[in-house]
């Protein structure tokens, strides 16, 4: 086995689990999971005796190997990483031997990994609602496990709720039938075939109602939304097909969309047979979640330093998708508006930060805490400047093609990575070889290289961005609504992307924009969080209830916290700010609570 991994307690050289049959029941009064998980185990080495499983505030009850009780004891508990479960085997098992390890926990109401919803914050405002987010590493709150992406299993479960609402998995549906035990809940089977590391189990609970929108897709949502969703997603079938023919065949059977609350604090989350998006959402991210199915849940990141693999694959996949559908001069502004983004997330996290390292040493860092784009843009730009070195888009398809049959259902390294691109392309080892291959990988900061980029789409957001940046006082009556005539939303939001890159403009000058181009009027959360963003930096007071509603109205990490921050780097907005956030904070996702909290100097 490699290198271990930095962000769990477990060690897979010892034992592997290949097999997980999980059964629990949902309390939404206790706002806990009880249950039994059953874990087959091989062990990988001579004489196994003891084993250690990741957890975070969990309770065990009983602990059992083969049916035979088995000795077990918590370890010191760590800030983030949890406590480890240390379990002593009743018997010694020999390097290749399975046993059944069978653990009775419950989860904390305080789980990293679920949020719960009182009836009045659901659309319905009857019944309560459950999600999971177990990305990174958060399904060791939850249940005990090997939590690391080194180790795959495949998994049934049984899940208990109140009958009236519906369970699901990422996973596919196996029917459901009345709990024998308790006459007024159900019984919801799931069956995962292909082996999956633990961060993409995931389970939601709530009035859901579907609409079949392709072949093997429907769209859950509550009643409220589940029309409008399905409406909004009905491209998802001709997405899923280009990317089956980019990257090969879809192995995961079904492809479910869920609709969840806005307090989901990522775009989307790519659980197997089930992605999980929120209500804000553009094409681009159901593409990237469809790209997943191959990038990342098929091949995975060894360990969570290695996330590039699986991000900047995805982003890179993704993109290849909106150039089918819209176009390549289309493919090569969606990669611009990237490297910019990567250029603003640089410039908040400082070009001199560790964790702007495409692979950084996560030894003691909060996987949470340093979330960026990084990962997703630093790595898809690696990705493009190989494209345009070794032969263009084709011939570099080709290769991630055979990247993906190399590694289906494994894990994977850098180091891997890097071995296999050399040997597909070992005709131009030489082009490879003038790669900065260490700069790439281990400097903090921009990219050594920029690539080249078809500037069509570009070139009107730069003019339009330029002349708000050079106008004085008396050039403001220049500007009028035509300025926008012919700028798609894809356009207007690298046109403001490119404004808060520079110092911020003088408040006549977002106050004239807004009287020309009423950006307030826009819905599009994309582009509002950007046009927000650059009035309080702006420092325009008008502007401060706006972004405030759009910091707690919806929970998206890459809104939320820019927007906090900027509002408490703000004099005039500050206290407001924190009052606020402590107001919303306990309707929060729980690790949006946390970063949030954070960031506004309120860490409890």
């Amino acid at each position: 086995m490699a290198a271990a991994d930095p962000s769990s307690f477990a060690s897979p050289a010892c034992c592997l689990t290949r097999h997980l049959h999980l059964r629990c029941r949902v309390d939404f009064g206790a706002r806990a999971l009880r249950g039994a998980a059953a874990f087959t185990l091989r062990a990988e080495r001579e004489a196994l005796r003891c084993l250690v499983l990741d957890t975070k505030d969990l309770q065990v009850f009983k602990v059992t190997a083969n049916g035979q009780d088995a000795k077990f004891a918590f370890g010191e508990k760590h800030k983030f990483k949890g406590t480890p479960l240390e379990i002593t085997l009743p018997f010694e098992l020999r390097r290749g031997q399975e046993a059944i390890i069978e653990i009775s926990f419950e989860s904390s109401p305080q789980s990293s990994a679920l949020q719960w919803f009182t009836p009045e914050q659901t659309s319905g405002k009857k019944h309560p609602f459950l999600f999971s987010q177990c990305q990174a590493t958060h399904c060791r709150a939850i249940l005990p496990c090997q939590d690391t992406p080194a180790v795959k299993l495949t998994y049934y479960a049984e899940v208990s709720v109140p009958k009236e609402l519906v369970a699901l998995m990422s996973a596919n549906r196996d029917g459901e039938m009345p709990d024998p035990e308790d006459s007024s809940r159900k019984i919801y089977r799931f069956r995962q075939n292909v082996p999956i590391p633990c961060y993409l189990i995931a389970l939601v609970v709530g009035a859901l109602e579907s609409r079949q929108i392709g072949p093997r897709t429907l769209v859950w949502a509550e009643k409220e939304l589940v029309d409008k969703s399905a409406y909004e997603f009905a491209e998802t079938e001709a997405m899923l097909q280009i990317a089956e023919d980019l990257a090969g065949p879809y192995v995961w059977g079904q492809y479910d969309l869920l609709v969840l609350p806005p307090s989901f604090p990522y775009g989307g989350m790519e659980n197997p047979c089930l992605t999980f998006v929120t209500p804000t959402l553009l094409v681009s991210v159901i593409a990237h979640e469809i790209s997943h199915s191959w990038t990342g849940n098929l091949v995975t990141n060894k360990t969570w330093e290695h996330f590039w693999l699986n991000e900047g694959h995805t982003v890179y996949l993704e993109r290849r998708i909106g150039g089918r559908l819209f176009g390549e001069q289309f493919r090569h502004f969606q990669a611009l508006g990237g490297w910019r983004e990567l250029q603003n997330t640089i410039k908040t996290l400082g070009d001199t930060n560790p964790v702007t390292n495409l692979v950084p040493d996560l030894s003691d860092i909060d996987l949470d805490a340093a979330y960026s784009s990084v990962p997703y843009e630093k790595g898809f730009a690696l990705l493009f400047h190989l494209e345009q070195l070794l032969g263009g888009p084709d011939v570099f398809m080709g290769f991630l093609k055979a990247y993906i049959q190399q590694f289906a259902y494994k894990s994977v390294g850098t180091d891997e990575w890097k071995k296999f691109l050399y040997s597909y392309f070992k005709d131009k080892v030489d082009i490879l070889d003038k790669v900065d291959w260490n700069s790439w990988m281990h400097a903090p900061g921009m990219p050594p290289v920029k690539p080249t980029y078809d500037m069509t789409l570009a070139n009107a957001c730069v003019a339009l961005s330029q002349r708000w940046i050079k106008a004085k006082e008396s050039d403001l009556g220049s500007f009028s609504s035509a300025d926008l005539k012919e700028m798609s939303s894809h356009q207007l939001i690298e046109f403001l992307g490119q404004l808060l890159l520079e110092a911020p403009l003088p408040v006549s000058h977002v106050k004239r924009m807004q009287q020309v181009y009423d950006f307030n009027a826009i819905t599009n959360s994309e582009i509002r969080f950007r046009w927000l963003r650059l009035c309080i930096q702006s420092k325009w007071e008008e502007a401060i209830p706006l972004a405030l509603k759009m910091a707690t109205d919806q929970g998206r990490m890459k809104f939320t916290r820019p927007l906090f921050r900027d509002l408490y780097n703000f004099d005039k907005s500050r206290d407001l700010t924190v009052k606020t956030f402590l107001e919303h904070r306990a309707c929060m996702h729980p690790v949006t609570s946390m970063l949030v909290g954070k960031d506004l100097k309120q860490d409890q």
